[in-house]
């Protein structure tokens, strides 16, 4: 894969699948999780915190590679409302949800990149380029958590340019919050 070439397009509603198995290693699962086929209709759909709206689908040579989604951390109670009855509906409960972002960032929520391309360069590519996207849009700081027993990653979010900011707790994880300023 040395001389792949890497690139970052929008996602489109067929990239629904990508999304939703992206989603799923974001929170440590893949697609055999119960949570996958909630995942995939909210890819699916448009005013979702995970619908292929909010996404970019990294590439190497034309084959999708990984997804990442993000949008403005102010819009986070409205785009999570549909994921409480898809939950119940495919869980039979609603777990509680803490709050991962607030207003003043551009939330990257999830990003999760295929066994076959990690390592390569494609992860850091969609969060750059996600970043990019919010810093044109006239956001000010991106933000994002990572588990603190996960160093490998905030080691790449700090070569990014990625600081800590505090903590939060997120799905019963210490979370470390980061932002990168524009």
């Amino acid at each position: 894969m040395d001389n792949s070439k890497i690139s970052v397009r929008p996602a489109r509603r067929d990239d629904a699948e990508l999304i939703a198995e992206a989603v799923c290693m974001a929170v440590g699962y893949d697609s055999s999780s119960p949570l996958y086929p909630v995942f995939l209709q909210l890819a699916q759909r448009e005013q979702t915190q995970y619908s292929y709206l909010n996404g970019l689908i990294g590439e190497v040579d034309g084959v999708a590679a990984g997804a990442i989604v993000g949008y403005d951390g102010a819009l986070l109670e409205q785009l999570r409302q549909p994921i409480y009855p898809l939950l119940e509906q495919h869980l039979g409960t609603v777990p509680h949800i803490e709050d991962e972002t607030e207003a003043g960032e551009y939330y990257l929520d999830s990003l999760g990149v295929l066994a076959k391309y990690r390592g390569h360069g494609v992860g850091r590519a969609l969060v750059n380029a996600l970043c990019n996207k919010a810093f044109e849009e006239g956001h000010r700081c991106a933000g994002l958590i990572v588990d603190v027993d996960n160093p490998e990653a905030e080691r790449l979010y700090n070569s990014l340019g990625f600081e800590r900011v505090g903590t939060k707790r997120f799905l019963g994880h210490n979370m470390w919050h980061l932002q990168k300023r524009r």
